[in-house]
């Protein structure tokens, strides 16, 4: 009786976390925040990462793993150098 209790028990409270996890996780895509201003486990690498257009075949890239080129103040990334090398031919 007393071991069908404590099972009772923690069945109720993983189904309780359960329940509080997935309302935190609804509050949090809908919002963007954390609910009660606690803290995420995220990393910066997890952060959603800006990604950039090519200006030759209209590939989105992200900027730090490109073949980029500057002209003047603007810089401008690639997906290859073949894309690269056409952008710079005109």
């Amino acid at each position: 009786m007393f071991l069908r209790v404590i099972l009772i028990g923690i069945l109720f409270w993983i189904i309780a976390r359960t329940f509080w996890r997935m309302m935190d996780g609804l509050v949090e895509g809908v919002t963007g925040k954390r609910p009660g201003g606690r803290r995420g486990r995220t990393s910066q690498a997890s952060q959603p990462t800006k990604l950039v257009r090519d200006p030759v075949c209209g590939t989105y890239v992200v900027p730090d793993a490109t073949h980029a080129l500057t002209r003047g103040d603007t810089v401008y990334h690639f997906c290859s150098d073949q894309c690269r090398a056409q952008f710079s031919a005109r």
